[in-house]
């Protein structure tokens, strides 16, 4: 007892630490155990996103492929064969020839009245293909980004799934497919008007152009460049967009034998990829990338053709000038020269920053 009074605060303090040391001494094994824990949980983590990144880099150049090498030749080729035979210069050639060489006041303005509508077809021609193959190029890759982006997103809620993907399945959804397909509405529903439109645009234009006036390159692109610019300015600032996508899309659109649930999953889904489209071509940064494109485009073409026209350098008559205008609408949609064109768009600086950012920074509506 005697001993337990002289000692006891020593004892009590003793204690206290001893249970303090092991109390830390827990905490500590505890925390470091739940370190570990975290640090393998991400690890795991990290591993999955990998996983993840890998999964959706070969999906999405899988989509990219294919929409390069499958989607956008397929549209070109059927949008060639549409603008063939809407702009067909064959009867007006034809006519010509037969009243060549025949004299009278009559037959002088039926040949003036066939070399205007050959002037003003054979420019429509070569304008419509321009824009065509450059819009349809810039919009394919804007419909891969937006998916690209939605993969990304879907995955990483958990909600998407990936499946083997080849040219006979170019996407493993039903939504997503019929999104890369809608890049046929130009060829089948909105190139009449668009030839309507540009043609307005090639008649004030070339109206006060005669025959005999000569062309250099210089000239012959500032022309295009006139061209597309009257046409782009015409109407509202979005109408454009008109012909390259419907403006509402509906169930009627949507495969019937699918079950409402399934439809309304589409329709939504399909909507919203649409939507996002129609905001990424509204901006100001696409109609600036466009111009970009269309003036880049107009240059190597007008390039081409005076190196397959000498004479052009130093100035040629339209008249002269005028059946390589015909021949140059249907050539720059065959796929030597379409691919060539497709490819100098693509390299350009600033579309390829703009679609950098856009896969980057897409918004989801």
């Amino acid at each position: 007892m005697e001993f337990w009074r002289r000692h006891r605060r020593k004892i009590f303090v003793s204690c206290g630490v001893l249970g303090g040391g092991y109390f830390l001494y827990k905490l500590y094994g505890a925390h470091k155990q739940r370190l570990a824990e975290i640090e393998s949980e991400l690890a795991n983590e990290h591993e999955k996103d990998e996983i993840i990144k890998r999964q959706l880099l070969e999906h999405f150049t899988n989509i990219q492929r294919i929409a390069d090498s499958t989607t956008l030749p397929h549209t070109i080729q059927l949008l060639h064969t549409r603008l063939m035979n809407i702009v067909d210069l064959t009867g007006l050639r034809d006519r010509l020839l037969q009243v060549k060489g025949q004299s009278g006041g009559k037959t002088t303005l039926e040949k003036l009245e066939l070399w205007e509508r050959l002037k003003i077809q054979s420019f429509t021609g070569i304008l419509l293909s321009l824009w065509a193959l450059t819009t349809l190029s810039l919009y394919v890759r804007v419909q891969v980004n937006i998916l690209g982006r939605h993969l990304y997103i879907d995955t990483a809620r958990g909600l998407g799934s990936f499946l083997p993907v080849d040219e006979g399945n170019a996407v493993e959804s039903h939504d997503q497919k019929q999104f890369l397909e809608s890049i046929d509405f130009l060829s089948l529903s909105g190139l009449s008007a668009l030839v309507t439109k540009v043609q307005a645009a090639v008649t004030e234009i070339m109206k006060g152009k005669q025959l005999r006036d000569h062309f250099t390159p210089q000239v012959l692109r500032e022309i295009f460049l006139q061209i597309s610019e009257t046409f782009m300015s015409s109407g509202t600032p979005h109408e454009w967009i008109d012909f390259l996508m419907p403006v509402e899309v509906g169930f009627s659109d949507l495969a019937t034998t699918r079950t409402s649930s399934q439809m309304i999953q589409d329709e939504t889904k399909f909507n919203q990829l649409m939507m996002e489209t129609r905001a990424v071509l509204s901006s100001a940064e696409f109609r600036d990338i466009l111009e970009v494109s269309l003036k880049t485009v107009i240059s190597s073409l007008v390039e081409d053709t005076n190196q397959q026209v000498p004479q052009l350098s130093s100035g040629i008559p339209l008249a002269k000038l005028l059946p390589r205008v015909a021949q140059m609408g249907p050539t720059l949609l065959m796929e030597t020269s379409r691919d060539r064109y497709i490819n100098i768009i693509y390299k350009i600086p600033d579309v390829e920053f703009f679609f950098t950012q856009l896969y980057a920074n897409m918004p989801v509506l």
